[in-house]
């Protein structure tokens, strides 16, 4: 316990929090003492207390890399593991994508049953949703509680089931990782044949010599180099937008669309359940800082440092903490 270097940290922590110039004022503050309160550098031979500090810094560091090392380590196999999943899952859709569809041949009597029963269909829901006494056509949506509460909300779409939005001309999903777009065609078509232009901050789709289907500010930076497309059976496009910060939800793909509450995103358990626990709870600790971001409260590592200050202020009870700042 005497070599224990933590035991002072509550102490030097509510020391720097007095500081607003940062790390340099508190190493002034600590140095004016040695020098004003001790002999550290006048007490010992010529040059001595110089080698002491350059010892005592280059051992702590050392061990400060050797840290960030292992942390950035531990986190490119995490990103790895979760890479090998997605890739895993990408595959069995787009073998799903690629099985091939039973025709069943009909007569000319069948095809007109057929026409005239998707008419009547649609008759049925043009007067259902039409009328002072119908029902609404999208009970669900009706259904769904609105956030009165908060003004921020008002007007957001709900989330799909993949965390993204469906448009009219496009849908989107995500995870915390990366963002998946497919856009059908409507008509088979070859790569050469399509312009798509995946940058930092924008994103161009669309069909050579037609209005462009995509072309907008991203909601937020992708990596390049990470972020791919594919044409799938010449009428769907895929493209797999690898995001630079993986702390955060998307709340729309480009700025000009509409926008979803991240508030209301809510990851499969399933593919949690695929994980490690070792990634789990990174991946839990992110979504967990995520919503407390959402909606403006401490994230955990804000909450555990509040946590340590205000124990330390409740076993000093002596001191004045009335014009400390806490950030």
């Amino acid at each position: 316990m005497a070599n224990d270097p933590e035991r002072f940290d509550t102490m030097l922590l509510a020391m720097a929090q007095q500081h607003e110039g940062g790390v340099k004022d508190l190493l002034s503050t600590i140095v004016s003492f040695l020098a004003r309160k001790t002999d550290f550098f006048i007490g010992g031979k010529e040059g001595e207390w110089e080698q002491v500090v350059k010892d005592t810094f280059y051992v702590h560091a050392k061990k400060a890399k050797e840290e960030a090392d292992k942390i950035k380590k531990e986190k490119e196999e995490a990103d790895r593991r979760l890479k090998e999943i997605r890739q895993k899952k990408e595959q069995e859709r787009m073998a799903q994508d690629f099985e091939p569809a039973s025709v069943t041949e009909i007569t000319d009597q069948e095809a007109a049953k057929i026409q005239e029963d998707i008419d009547q269909e649609k008759k049925n829901k043009t007067e259902i949703g039409s009328g002072d006494g119908g029902t609404s056509a999208e009970p669900d949506a009706a259904a769904e509680p609105e956030e009165e509460d908060d003004p921020k909300e008002k007007g957001k779409l709900k989330p799909n089931a993949g965390n993204g939005c469906d448009l009219e001309h496009y849908r989107w999903t995500q995870t915390l990782e990366e963002i998946e777009l497919r856009v059908p065609l409507r008509q088979v078509l070859r790569p050469r044949d399509l312009t798509v232009i995946i940058n930092k901050k924008h994103l161009k789709v669309g069909i050579k010599g037609q209005p462009l289907i995509i072309d907008g500010e991203l909601d937020a930076d992708v990596k390049i180099e990470e972020s791919t497309w594919v044409l799938q059976d010449g009428r769907n496009l895929l493209v797999n937008l690898e995001k630079v910060n993986k702390m955060n939800w998307w709340g729309r793909l480009v700025t000009t669309d509409p926008e979803i509450s991240t508030r209301k995103i809510n990851p499969e358990p399933s593919k949690l359940s695929d994980l490690d626990g070792e990634t789990r709870g990174l991946v839990e600790k992110m979504m967990y800082d995520q919503r407390q971001k959402e909606m403006g409260l401490p994230t955990s590592d804000e909450q555990k440092k509040q946590d340590v200050l205000k124990k330390f202020m409740e076993q000093h009870p002596e001191m004045d903490f009335s014009k400390c700042k806490f950030n």
